[in-house]
């Protein structure tokens, strides 16, 4: 069982990083210890930069700094990052194109036992919707460390979020071709294609394996980019599978599952389920608990599977 959380596959990968190029900064908002900085501030604290709870001006030094020809990664909370600061996001990084890596930690239901306030369900949603922003969600530490690499080499603007624990691993190590706006297909499959990003991934593929015993043959893709999206392989999958079952730790609006919808439902509609969580308030607990009670786990998928397998047999 993996015991590495991605926050600190992020700061190891970053201090490798930042002794090498005084030009990487990393900035935090009051939140160095839930972002696991402690080993980047101890050995480069000349490089990083604490602005306390004020995650609006977090953004903007960041742009500023970004403009300046530094390289600063911010690290807050993502339900602050995404919704307290999200005019900075849209104007100073986005519109005004500057290269800064946004990094929502503890995403999604990571603060499951804190409620509403401290969930972040409509980050993809809004960002989605900001021109000029790529969106990741890394499924596990091998992919995160290849993503922090990747993302030294770009000049875009990239939001990238990441959960509070560690995740079991979906790859056994990482020797993997990686790109940022390329899903990978993990598991191949006929009879229809399970879609999934971050930390729902790994419960997609163990959905896929119990279904294999069935007789059900499920094509997992890992969609880790939202923005921009493959649309290549999820029109490939439509086409050769025949369904889609997407499953996101988000609101049902707005993010995974409508990026794919709204590519489909133009070039190639087929029957479809998008799994994250309803229109309300999702209910406290911990992370496992609401998935469970959402069914975003992988049972809840393999249910999923079967409804929507059921009505795509019904249109035939």
């Amino acid at each position: 069982m993996n015991k590495i959380a991605n926050r600190q596959v992020i700061c190891d990968e970053l201090v490798c990083q930042a002794l090498l190029d005084p030009a990487i900064f990393v900035l935090t908002s009051d939140s160095r210890g839930s972002a696991s900085m402690a080993d980047f501030v101890r050995q480069l604290p000349d490089q990083f930069i604490e602005t306390g709870i004020a995650e609006q001006n977090l953004v903007g030094i960041a742009a500023g700094m970004a403009a300046s020809g530094l390289k600063p990664y911010v690290a807050s909370p993502a339900c602050f990052l995404s919704m307290r600061s999200i005019e900075q996001v849209k104007v100073d990084v986005a519109y005004s194109h500057q290269p800064v890596r946004l990094i929502g930690i503890s995403g999604g239901l990571s603060y499951g036992a804190l409620g509403m306030s401290h969930h972040s369900l409509q980050d993809l949603a809004v960002m989605r919707a900001i021109p000029g922003i790529q969106i990741v969600l890394p499924a596990d530490r091998h992919e995160t460390k290849k993503l922090i690499e990747a993302v030294q080499h770009t000049c875009e603007p990239i939001y990238i979020r990441i959960g509070r624990n560690p995740v079991p691993d979906v790859y056994p190590d990482d020797r993997y071709a990686f790109a940022i706006g390329k899903a990978v297909c993990l598991r191949d499959g006929t009879d229809v294609t399970i879609i999934a990003a971050g930390e729902m991934v790994r419960g997609a593929l163990d959905a896929a394996l119990a279904l294999a015993t069935e007789g059900v043959s499920c094509r997992v893709l890992n969609l880790h980019t939202i923005k921009p999206l493959d649309e290549q392989a999820i029109l490939a999958a439509a086409g050769e599978t025949g369904a889609i079952v997407t499953v996101e730790e988000h609101s049902i609006h707005g993010g995974l599952g409508a990026a794919v919808a709204e590519l489909l439902v133009q070039n190639k509609p087929v029957p479809m389920r998008i799994l994250g969580v309803p229109d309300e308030p999702a209910v406290p607990g911990t992370s496992a608990d609401v998935f469970r009670h959402y069914g975003l786990d992988a049972d809840g998928i393999q249910c999923a599977v079967h409804s929507l397998l059921e009505r795509k047999v019904t249109r035939l």
